[in-house]
């Protein structure tokens, strides 16, 4: 009677340990994790001194951090970690409102736009080739349709 509980002992403490152990050719899935505001240039270069909240947080988007003991500061977060490398990037902008709740200054990773790239105008057009025929195909004429089948014309002397 003693050897079949040692038995089950020593079996559930093998189970136990092989769920521990992972061979080295199995590799489980990591995602990307990616948390925050992205902020691009692009948006940053919109900012102005003198805009309102309102016109800031349309540009940029809600703070992720809006702090109660700091109300003319919000603070835009942003960390990427990559599931398969794990290496780990962060950003951090932040946005100084004065006394009146109007834009004053701006701190961060984010580079704010210069003047010229304010002023200069940027062309945003491209051109879309979405295929172009020759003359000598676009003179000739096209294929009449085919002729509907046996069940479309029944359909069709039904009405549907």
């Amino acid at each position: 009677m003693r050897l079949p509980r040692s038995l089950l002992l020593v079996a559930a403490c093998s189970l136990l340990a092989a769920c521990s152990y992972k061979p080295s050719f199995i590799n489980e899935y990591k995602i990307d994790v990616q948390q925050g505001n992205v902020l691009t240039q692009d948006m940053v270069a919109q900012l102005k001194p003198g805009q309102t909240r309102e016109q800031v947080r349309f540009i940029l988007g809600s703070p992720l951090i809006a702090d109660i003991f700091h109300r003319q500061r919000w603070d835009y977060v942003y960390r990427f970690r990559n599931g398969r490398t794990g290496e780990e990037q962060s950003r951090r902008f932040s946005v100084f409102f004065n006394a009146e709740g109007r834009l004053e200054r701006v701190a961060g990773d984010v580079e704010v736009a210069s003047v010229e790239e304010l002023t200069t105008p940027v062309s945003r057009t491209r051109l879309v080739d979405l295929g172009t025929i020759s003359e000598a195909a676009a003179a000739e004429p096209a294929e009449p349709p085919e002729e509907p089948g046996f069940v479309r014309r029944l359909l069709n002397r039904i009405g549907f």
